[in-house]
């Protein structure tokens, strides 16, 4: 395998080579469950989750570890603002986290671990470095990381600490011996969840809890880290500090960071109000949209949702699963689900060796994306084989060997579609919930529509193909899309 992986660690691209032969083992960094998730969360879900098929693809066996912080300053203000339990708060974001992401068809990791769920392991996490000189507790306040204690500090944002220092708006604490030390471990306040320990009745920091986990879990080192930029310093940096301060050996062979997400091309903020929530962008659009267009670039840039963009990517699903059914129609088959071995005398093609490289180049979907495009039209091009005027719209059956052909690339696009999460419906199906969606909302009346294509018929069977094709480019405004078959004109909504 030639996979390159962007390490934010080394700064480029390294060739990836996992600890453990035919194995690799991965920690991401789940969300804080204070509040409905946004639109930035499900795009790091859903990155990882491509990067978790595409090493499964490649016949790894993947341990995937995604954590829930469900203790935090931000929930147990929420729940003292609600007047509920902190514990309950957390629970219920962790189920409706885990609904959007089903509805987004993100696949569970293989251990999603709670903080709460590891409070031993982290207390025993902070006695051995404590035993190592590496943290201190101070009687009646925190026990502190001693980042003096640690010469590593700051590779992998690439800063220097004593610029951190003098740069840092950083709150005076007489109890630190550096001003970038942070907490491992703080004294309960009343009415805030607890657990006892050696230090008095408290609860973990943030960044003790993923190392103690990925330790628990993926051991002293393990292959690939990730989680959004913004969590590269001080979170990730802290989590190195901590583990290999206290094994001594490198804590992650590979960190991966994805890009932010804007919106209208600002960054997104409560105070701007353009806090946009995943749940009412599932309101809004399918799935497969919201998927294709948080892949549509590569994971490492920024990206930027708005109503264009979305618009964009609406138009190219519509064009994807109108190329499977124009093949269906013409005789290939398309289960959805189906593996290699499922299909007779078929093997991957041209197409998935390209898509191949793209993913194999640092996990390129937004180039992988393009290549499905050009597959599409590739199809297209087939079935456009024998084609006779506009007005008729009828195409010859095709040969043994082109039906080959586009059988190879029908395989393609949806071994492609499975690891970007897409093309999980059949044609009929995609375009049935468009067609209801569409109606639902009142954007189409299907008496009028109904009357456009008996009058196009009735035009077409006189050989007025003029008046014609005027109907059809009046349905093509209404974004109703329209197949000639042998048994007539079926329509169907395309937005």
């Amino acid at each position: 395998m030639s996979l390159k992986i962007y390490n934010t660690l080394t700064g480029k691209k390294d060739l990836f080579v996992p600890l453990e032969p035919g194995k690799v083992s991965m920690y991401v960094c789940g969300p804080t469950v204070y509040d409905t998730s946004h639109i930035g969360h499900a795009r790091s879900v859903v990155v990882f989750d491509v990067i978790f098929r595409w090493l499964q693809e490649a016949g790894y066996d993947v341990c995937y570890v995604r954590n829930f912080t469900d203790v935090d300053d931000k929930i147990i203000n929420r729940a003292n603002e609600i007047g509920k339990d902190p514990l309950e708060i957390s629970e219920k974001y962790i189920k409706e986290f885990h609904n959007e992401m089903d509805a987004l068809n993100v696949l569970r990791p293989t251990i999603e671990p709670k903080a709460t769920e590891h409070i031993d392991d982290i207390i025993k996490f902070i006695e051995m470095l404590i035993e190592k000189g590496r943290a201190y507790y101070v009687e009646g306040s925190d026990v502190f990381f001693s980042i003096d204690s640690f010469e590593g500090y700051g590779k992998l944002s690439h800063r220097n600490p004593d610029d951190m220092i003098a740069g840092a708006r950083i709150a005076v604490d007489q109890n630190k011996r550096n001003p970038m030390d942070f907490t491992l471990w703080k004294p309960a306040k009343p009415g805030e969840p607890s657990w006892e320990s050696p230090w008095g009745a408290g609860r973990p920091g943030w960044h003790i809890e993923c190392s103690a986990m990925s330790n628990r879990y993926l051991g002293q080192s393990f292959d690939i880290h990730g989680g959004g930029k913004d969590l590269i310093f001080p979170h990730h940096e802290n989590e190195i500090a901590q583990s290999e301060a206290l094994f001594g050996k490198q804590f992650v062979q590979y960190w991966i960071h994805n890009g932010f997400v804007d919106i209208n091309n600002e960054k997104m903020s409560k105070s701007l109000g353009n806090f946009t929530m995943i749940k009412d962008v599932l309101v809004r659009y399918h799935p497969e949209v919201i998927r294709l267009f948080l892949l549509s670039k590569h994971y490492r840039s920024p990206i930027d949702y708005n109503e264009n963009s979305m618009d964009e990517v609406i138009a190219t699903l519509d064009k994807i699963y109108g190329f499977l059914d124009r093949a269906n129609k013409a005789g290939v088959p398309i289960d959805i689900g189906r593996t290699e071995a499922s299909f007779v005398d078929t093997s991957s093609g041209d197409s998935w060796a390209a898509f191949k490289d793209d993913m194999d180049d640092d996990f390129n979907s937004a180039r992988g994306i393009a290549t499905i495009f050009d597959t599409v039209k590739k199809g297209n091009k087939i079935l456009d084989t024998g084609r006779e005027d506009s007005g008729k719209n009828i195409a010859e059956p095709l040969s043994a060997e082109k039906m080959k052909v586009l059988e190879t690339i029908c395989f393609d696009l949806q071994k492609m579609g499975n690891i970007l999460g897409i093309l999980s419906q059949t044609p009929e199906e995609y375009f049935r919930g468009k067609k209801e969606a569409g109606l639902a909302d009142g954007s189409i009346d299907p008496k009028i529509v109904d009357q456009l294509v008996m009058e196009r018929t009735e035009a077409r069977k006189s050989k007025n193909f003029t008046k014609a094709d005027e109907i059809r480019a009046k349905l093509d405004s209404m974004n109703i899309i329209l197949e000639d078959g042998p048994g007539g004109t079926t329509w169907k909504f395309s937005q």
